[in-house]
């Protein structure tokens, strides 16, 4: 049997979405800045794909611009507001639980005369509201801030963060890293107060290096990619018709069955955790107090720590029974280091390098879970008694 529980990491593409990719690369694969008939095809599918996700995210389709992925999209949105607003001011605000496309790029901005403040998280990943008013100033062009949290599944409060970003100052701009959270919540930026958003077709059953960014009417950035002009010269380079097509059906088939996809999700999430803690030893982190079927997290990740047992050694033991997980996240090119998220909410040193991701899909099955915490019960037991030996 293979399970596959590394969906945060990334999705299996949907059948019809690869169908659908394969038919524009063979058949409809003109360029869309071409003026012949094979580019009008092109330049319809980009509209299409477009008019699909604005209408996801209740937004106007010329606010979305399509990116390779997620990092592209949170590069364009932090880099091109500095550059468009330092003579505004060169303060800059994120959290310390950031993917690296935003905690990177935060860094790199610091070495060209910026400030940024890294507001801490509470132990259950989440970030406080006064935090982030007191650290507002008359100078902050930026607030980034994840949605969803790619380790823990911690929930941020955005909505109630936009609201506060521009009562105190209507400037500041609000950008939001909603890669994981992009269908699995109902992310609505106009309403949230959301000036950029950013999201990833490979997180969704969508395809890789294609991914968006909203960009609310009147917001101002500058490109940071130059070339040929393309998407209103914010984002020159010929357009990847084919994935930006896939992210779209992928995105509208997770949201026709929204609401019975998610409430399965957390259903599965609340079975696995009460399988979990039926062995000794084990922490689940991030989950909210009075909440321990995971009410108030991502409905999709549950991060666990395992006494006595390095991640990398139960990664590998799963493996073998083709189950597939995470030590941490996959997102810094395979280099294990101890996590600053698991770091930032507070987990015992001795636990940072004893922590293993399960993230699932729509796809996932009760059986699969079973199945995974069978394998738990055998192999953790045998792990503990070879760490202690050695």
């Amino acid at each position: 049997m293979e399970v596959y529980l590394d969906n945060s990491a990334t999705t299996r593409v949907f059948p019809q979405v690869a169908e659908l990719m394969t038919k524009i690369m063979c058949e409809d694969y003109g360029n869309p800045s071409s003026l012949h008939l094979k580019g009008v095809q092109a330049e319809q599918y980009l509209r299409r794909a477009r008019e699909t996700l604005a209408k996801i995210l209740k937004v106007d389709e010329k606010e979305i611009y399509f990116t390779s992925g997620g990092t592209e999209s949170d590069n364009m949105a932090i880099m091109g507001c500095a550059l468009a607003h330092y003579r505004r001011g060169k303060h800059l605000i994120t959290t310390q639980i950031e993917h690296p496309a935003v905690m990177n790029t935060m860094r790199h901005l610091e070495t060209v005369g910026y400030t940024v403040t890294y507001l801490p998280v509470d132990g259950r990943g989440q970030v406080s509201l006064d935090d982030l008013r007191q650290a507002m100033t008359p100078e902050t062009i930026l607030v980034s801030m994840m949605h969803t949290n790619n380790e823990i599944g911690a929930l941020e409060p955005v909505a109630e963060a936009g609201e506060m970003i521009k009562r105190l100052n209507p400037q500041t701009l609000f950008h939001v890293d909603a890669v994981q959270g992009f269908g699995k919540a109902r992310i609505h930026p106009r309403k949230m107060k959301i000036d950029m958003l950013s999201a990833s077709g490979h997180k969704i059953h969508g395809p890789k290096g294609v991914g968006l960014l909203y960009l609310g009417e009147g917001i101002r950035i500058k490109p940071i990619v130059h070339g040929g002009g393309q998407q209103k010269n914010l984002r020159s380079g010929t357009d990847n018709v084919p994935g930006a097509a896939g992210f779209a059906l992928a995105a509208q088939m997770l949201y026709e069955h929204y609401d019975e996809d998610i409430s399965r999700l957390y259903s599965l999430k609340a079975y696995f955790m009460e399988g979990l803690r039926r062995m000794e030893g084990v922490r689940i982190n991030g989950l909210l107090p009075g909440q321990p079927d995971g009410a108030g997290t991502a409905p999709h990740i549950v991060s666990v720590s395992i006494s006595g047992v390095r991640s990398e050694v139960l990664l590998h033991a799963l493996e073998e029974d083709g189950i597939y997980v995470s030590a941490g996240s996959a997102c810094a090119a395979r280099k294990p280091q101890p996590s600053a998220t698991l770091k930032a909410i507070g987990v015992e040193k001795s636990l940072l390098e004893s922590t293993i991701r399960f993230s699932f899909s729509v796809e996932t099955t009760v059986q699969e879970i079973d199945y995974t915490l069978r394998a738990l019960y055998g192999k953790i037991p045998i792990l503990r008694r070879y760490t202690r030996r050695g």
